[in-house]
């Protein structure tokens, strides 16, 4: 006797940059999320997303070092916390960070990684080589949705853009490939992560991602939400704060 087949999975819904920000928007207004704790909550599962993808025991060096790239806004707070994590996790995060935010929140995050002798790069390596050499993969916390403004020709992200277009190392992207605008067709220059890490939600032009694995960070996300914006994430394994796209 044949079992009866399993349901079809309903494929997530990606959302156009102006209902991401309206969803944010409710999540801090309507639902009293603090802006610390939804970066805390998304850093968090960022570096959970990196421990499946990059377990400690099939990392190509001995040392499990990582490099975390980290933008002046939002996107660049959630990787000061995603390095934070992933310290905690046993991995061996350098960051660079090279326009720092005044933010006092921002402040914060970074004092913390301080306190954990996190090191902080003066200066990303002009030689990429150099970047292949001493790590086993970048996160790309750089831009994120803020790029889809366009600001990603501004300084130091251009810099750091034209650098990650020529390692050869795996990326990890956080919520937007950094660099990557709106539309189905992306620039030549765009660059190509391995892993993409969406939050809460994933965003429209990540239909364009075609790297190793897609995660979802977005179990938080409370059920009238995500039936206001028509979301359908798959089912969270166990405990997980992401799941697999």
């Amino acid at each position: 006797m044949s079992s009866a087949p399993c349901p079809s999975r309903e494929p997530p819904r990606y959302l156009s940059q102006a209902e991401a920000e309206a969803m944010e928007k409710e999540l801090l207004e309507d639902y009293r999320f603090g802006r610390q704790q939804l970066i805390e909550i998304w850093g968090h599962a960022c570096a959970v997303a990196v421990t499946k993808a990059f377990p400690l025991r099939s990392l190509r060096r001995r040392q499990p070092t990582l490099l975390v790239a980290c933008g002046p806004a939002q996107n660049g707070a959630v990787g000061l916390v995603c390095a934070r994590h992933l310290r905690s996790f046993d991995y061996e995060p350098t960051i660079f960070y090279p326009k720092r935010s005044p933010d006092p929140l921002h402040r914060d995050f970074t004092t913390q990684c301080e306190k954990m002798d996190i090191p902080f790069l003066s200066y990303l390596p002009a030689e990429v080589q150099l970047i292949n050499d001493a790590y086993n993969a970048v996160v790309d916390a750089v831009l994120g949705a803020e790029g889809t403004q366009g600001t990603e020709g501004t300084e130091p992200c251009a810099a750091i853009l034209a650098t990650l277009r020529h390692v050869r190392i795996p990326i990890v992207s956080l919520d937007v490939p950094s660099g990557w605008v709106p539309g189905p067709v992306g620039g030549s220059g765009d660059i190509s992560p391995d892993v993409l890490v969406s939050l809460a939600a994933p965003k429209e032009v990540a239909r364009r991602f075609r790297g190793r694995r897609h995660f979802l960070a977005g179990r938080f996300v409370p059920e009238e939400l995500r039936r206001k914006f028509g979301l359908s994430p798959p089912e969270y394994p166990d405990s997980d704060c992401v799941v697999a796209l």
